[in-house]
């Protein structure tokens, strides 16, 4: 089961998620301290947390740790959207509505996310580029 990230969590893994590569727990403070008040240990505690529940992994160096993301943050958004859709008890119903709440931008990403897979064999994963 996927749970939804907090407020919090969700500012620290959007960092991780758009710099795309290790970072300590200082560098995230001093970047979410441009918007908000906050203390390192309360950084600290969210990384950890984050760590323990699998969105993050750690390497330490010297006394702090750097930490990277587990997986992407498409990923996060499509484990959300197959909870929501799988816990329904019409799944064809919950699909007609959740399309009907679509922007026209998003229908035509749909429609591009349709073609990629349609073009993959049967459990193959998505196509390579350019095929």
């Amino acid at each position: 089961m996927v749970r939804r990230l907090g407020d919090l969590e969700d500012a620290v893994m959007t960092r991780v998620w758009d710099w795309n590569r290790p970072v300590t727990v200082r560098e995230v403070l001093e970047d979410l301290q441009q918007e908000r008040s906050i203390a390192y240990t309360t950084v600290m505690t969210v990384m950890d947390n984050l760590y323990q529940k699998g969105w993050l992994r750690r390497e330490a160096e010297g006394r702090a740790y750097r930490y990277e993301a587990v997986s992407n943050r498409a990923a996060y958004s499509a484990a959300l959207m197959n909870e929501a859709w799988s816990v329904s008890d019409n799944p064809a119903a919950a699909l007609v509505a959740f399309f009907g709440m679509m922007s026209a931008e998003q229908r035509e990403a749909l429609r591009d996310a349709i073609r990629v897979v349609q073009l993959d064999g049967p459990g193959d994963g998505p196509a390579a580029p350019g095929r």
